[in-house]
């Protein structure tokens, strides 16, 4: 079921009166039973695939909160973890390992025959997944406590407004809500209305707008002009956000009308003036998630292990195979004698090589994250070495800055231009099936051949998605600087009037076409 259709309307109309109506037990039950209801909308047998995942991490919280014993809590820790990872490597990457690997034994002159499978991916299995994990985690380390009511418990999980597509809730953050029932208030039905009409802006009006355009460019980009690509990549970045975001959007004002508080899991992302900056404003609930079970673990900016060197070597040979692109051969090796001559520097050194390679691994394993496709793949080493120059580059970049003297202003206005120009790049890698449409696209654009507004095919299309835009981000704009949203909230009559315009947009410029999310694939 999503949120842009009819059959949500029907559910969410017929839940929230009976909800309300009423009380501890029974309205949790009735939470646990509307979301299973909503996943299984979509495909009633991977329902069992949800409860086994969420009886195990239940049954193993338990057991860690009774044991003292080391040992025995590794034991049970491992058992949640390979379950888990288990599950999400198989119908996720099952196919996608194998025939990777079918293509190294190609490479070699060995053949292999075929051993896929036609599984199907069960919708948002990264996101519960992840979910699940970070509660058997913080429980090991002692950072909760465990949570002995499972039907609370599994309204965790499972609880529909955010479980297909995230945000991705932490459990430190969201089992205390469940502890006392939720009144019914009007503050937090309108604020969650208006935070739910803003999400379906930009779903509906932005992105569902900009998709039919961006479909035609990377579908066949050999049949369109520079411009045209162009114009297709700028739409596709704010295509995923808005599509993203705005299912975020939805969800946290569902949520808080059910009087729940999630976090927010979009700031402004292309208003950011570095990529670090950028990774505190997108997708905040996995890069956090990324950060803190990942990134930490493997030693962040402390150091590590050659266990973090060794996993990149890896994923850089099987891309070299992968890709056919035998410069990354080259660079391999470049990256092997400048990190050894570097570690030769001494122990500051070391360290600095060390928080390198671990950004590197975390932001490889986040690119794999979004799905099986050696694409996704890349867009994460792109991020991992804009974060990587960035960290090298920064003091130089700021003495110059500095030293000519330029204004804060136009150093801002750069510096955004400069992220969004490379997040863009990445943005190709990510959208494109396969290698092959991304070097078009790229060919294509740098080409300039017929770089007029006459070659652009469908200007009406165009014409409607530079609106959107610009609508978006005059709001946004005005939003950094006022607060806008606050503002709105407290006076009775912006209120409504900016939810009438809301409505009167969404109805003007919205694609109706119940449109799936982008983010449901992964």
């Amino acid at each position: 079921m999503i949120f842009n259709s009819v059959a949500f309307l029907v559910f969410i109309a017929i839940f929230l009166p009976l909800y309300f109506s009423l009380k501890g037990k029974a309205r949790l039950l009735l939470c646990l039973v509307g979301s299973y209801f909503f996943y299984g909308w979509w495909d009633w047998r991977f329902l069992s695939l949800i409860v086994f995942s969420t009886l195990i991490d239940y049954f193993v919280g338990l057991k860690l909160d009774k044991t003292e014993d080391q040992s025995t809590r590794k034991q049970l820790l491992t058992v949640s973890m390979v379950i888990n990872l288990g599950f999400l490597g198989f119908f996720k990457y099952f196919n996608f390992f194998i025939d990777s690997f079918q293509d190294v034994l190609s490479s070699a002159g060995m053949y292999a025959g075929s051993s896929t499978l036609n599984i199907i991916l069960p919708v948002g299995i990264s996101f519960y997944t992840f979910q699940s994990m970070s509660y058997t985690i913080d429980v090991y380390y002692k950072k909760i406590k465990v949570e002995s009511d499972f039907i609370r418990f599994a309204t965790f999980i499972s609880f529909f407004p955010q479980l297909v597509a995230g945000p991705i809730v932490r459990a430190s953050e969201f089992l205390p809500q469940f502890q006392k029932d939720r009144k019914f208030e009007w503050d937090r039905l309108t604020a969650g209305l208006g935070q739910i009409l803003w999400g379906f802006f930009k779903k509906v009006c932005v992105a569902d707008s900009l998709a039919p355009f961006v479909d035609q460019c990377f579908a066949d980009p050999g049949g369109f002009s520079s411009i045209h690509l162009l114009i297709g990549v700028i739409f596709y970045s704010f295509q995923i956000y808005c599509d993203f975001s705005g299912y975020s959007d939805i969800a946290i004002g569902l949520a808080r009308i059910l009087g729940f508080d999630f976090p927010d899991n979009f700031r402004k992302p292309y208003f950011s003036k570095n990529f670090s900056e950028f990774w505190t404003r997108w997708h905040i609930s996995l890069s956090s998630w990324l950060r803190d079970y990942l990134y930490i673990p493997l030693g962040g900016n402390r150091g590590g292990s050659f266990g973090s060197y060794f996993f990149i070597l890896i994923f850089m040979a099987l891309a070299v195979i992968m890709t056919g692109w035998w410069w990354l051969f080259a660079l391999q090796l470049a990256v092997i004698v400048g990190t050894y001559i570097y570690m030769k520097g001494g122990d500051s050194n070391k360290i600095m090589a060390f928080n390198y390679m671990n950004l590197m691994v975390t932001m490889l394993l986040g690119g794999l994250w979004h799905g099986a496709n050696w694409p996704f793949v890349f867009w994460g080493f792109l991020h991992g070495f804009y974060l990587i120059v960035q960290r090298l580059a920064s003091p130089s970049w700021n003495k110059a800055m500095d030293t000519i003297r330029v204004p804060n202003m136009i150093q801002n206005f750069i510096a955004i231009a400069i992220v969004y120009f490379f997040t863009n790049l990445a943005w190709i890698y990510f959208r494109s099936p396969n290698f092959q449409i991304a070097t078009d696209v790229i060919t294509g654009i740098a080409s300039f051949e017929n770089f007029n507004f006459g070659s652009i095919i469908n200007k009406f299309w165009v014409i409607k998605g530079v609106i959107v835009i610009a609508i978006l981000i005059g709001v946004e704009m005005l939003d950094e600087r006022v607060r806008l949203y606050k503002v709105v909230m407290k006076n009775p009559t912006f209120r409504v009037a900016s939810f009438a315009v809301l409505l009167w947009l969404i109805a003007f410029f919205g694609s109706f076409g119940s449109n799936s999310f982008i983010y449901f694939q992964f």
